[in-house]
């Protein structure tokens, strides 16, 4: 980006692809295109070459980088985007035929993870992920990497200034890796104080700008960022969210996805990927209004079995359904919920579809409390069980909605149940 008066002026960019069957170049590319916004870019236009395989020295063939470089010339282009991860010999020979700075897809999602990380776990991953990423890639980098060294009594005798910092990023990694285990300790604890209480946890996963964030701040007033962008929200947030029966669960937004999600991120962001796979229902949003709504599933999912949460139940939820055309032609899919977050629309049916895949299902009781055992009442109403209460002569009458633990508590004064709780 350049600045102008301390105004961010947006870098006027060619967003660059190389199809070579290996998937959807024209969809990927939209994609790219969402991606440079997102991170801050202006997109000018695309150019797309046919080839069986990359250009070993340029990723594209001859005439294509000659076509760049007229291009660039003349509309002013201040960087180029390839949608594909390129090596370092590929970014410095493209920069020199075309004199204009050259990253790749996964140097872009890489910055996009960095302005989005706020929490000090998101910023550690994403710091991992990037030295990950520079570490091969130092060979010619000159001293452009000086600020990675520790300066003055660093250095042993005859060093090179590339081992150098090769040296000085393998020991920042390490303690990177180090911060992280804590972390993921402290979320281990965190997930066995839930487990400890019966919290039952639901999990937003999806494709990124499927509107999970609306969808929290809808459900929870949580107070996440929502906008129209790619990674708008990079942070888990758990929040409390009480279902219509009563029974109170644990929300969780993740970090959205999208395809040929880099392989440095997924390793920086397997633990935080993996509150998916502890969550005891999931809620797999997608964008009903796109095209490629099956795809942005079946990447979800993808990732879900590689995760192991294949034993979880998973709720498709259509999002953006009112901005779905023609209903007759949408995605339709058994047991999915279709729903608009912006528009307060299909709310009561996903809150039901909940409901109805919890682990263990609420049961209605009716029991007279004495007078000296109320405080089972106050028991029950703390854990979202109690549904109505009043003062009888023989004591509390009350009518709750228990699981087994709160079952053990009123059990002997059930004075009517229906024919489930004789079975819990």
């Amino acid at each position: 980006m350049n600045y102008t008066e301390n105004v961010i002026v947006p870098e006027r960019t060619l967003l660059v692809s190389l199809d070579t069957g290996e998937y959807d170049a024209e969809e990927s590319l939209r994609e790219l295109w969402e991606l440079a916004k997102s991170g801050g870019a202006e997109p000018i236009a695309t150019m797309m070459q046919k080839r069986p395989s990359p250009e070993t020295a340029t990723c594209v063939g001859s005439g294509m980088v000659e076509e760049i470089r007229n291009f660039c010339e003349n509309n002013e282009i201040e960087l180029i985007i390839f949608d594909r991860e390129l090596t370092p010999t590929q970014i410095r020979n493209l920069e020199n035929a075309t004199d204009v700075r050259v990253v790749d897809r996964t140097m872009l999602i890489l910055d996009i993870f960095a302005q989005r990380a706020q929490s000090r776990a998101g910023k550690v991953q994403v710091e991992a992920a990037q030295l990950k990423y520079l570490l091969p890639r130092l060979t010619g980098k000159g001293t452009a990497l000086s600020r990675l060294g520790g300066g003055i009594g660093t250095r042993g005798p005859g060093e090179t200034k590339l081992e150098t910092d090769r040296r000085h990023i393998r020991r920042r990694i390490e303690a990177l890796r180090e911060q992280l285990k804590k972390i993921e300790v402290g979320r281990h604890e965190t997930q066995r104080r839930r487990e400890k209480d019966g919290t039952v946890t639901v999990a937003l996963v999806g494709y990124t700008n499927a509107g999970k964030s609306t969808l929290m701040n809808l459900l929870t007033q949580a107070g996440v960022l929502a906008e129209d962008k790619l990674f708008a929200t990079l942070d888990p947030t758990a929040r409390a969210l009480k279902l219509p029966g009563g029974k109170t669960v644990m929300l969780i937004d993740t970090v959205g996805l999208v395809r040929r999600l880099p392989h440095h991120l997924v390793e920086a962001f397997r633990s935080t990927l993996e509150q998916a796979a502890t969550a005891d229902i999931i809620l797999n949003v997608c964008d009903a209004s796109s095209p490629e709504a099956r795809t942005h599933l079946d990447v979800t999912n993808e990732i879900l079995q590689s995760l192991g949460c294949g034993d979880r139940p998973v709720i498709p939820v259509l999002n953006k359904w009112d901005l779905v055309g023609d209903a007759d032609s949408a995605l339709h899919l058994t047991g999915a919920v279709r729903i608009s977050a912006l528009k307060n629309e299909g709310i009561p049916a996903l809150l039901q579809a909940i409901e109805d895949n919890l682990p263990v299902k609420p049961v209605d009781v009716t029991a007279l409390l004495p007078f000296a055992k109320t405080g089972i009442a106050a028991q029950l109403r703390k854990a979202g069980a109690l549904v109505s209460e009043e003062y009888v002569a023989e004591g509390l009458l009350i009518h709750a909605r228990v699981e087994p633990r709160e079952m053990a508590l009123v059990k002997p004064y059930i004075v009517e149940n229906n024919s489930e709780s004789e079975n819990v």
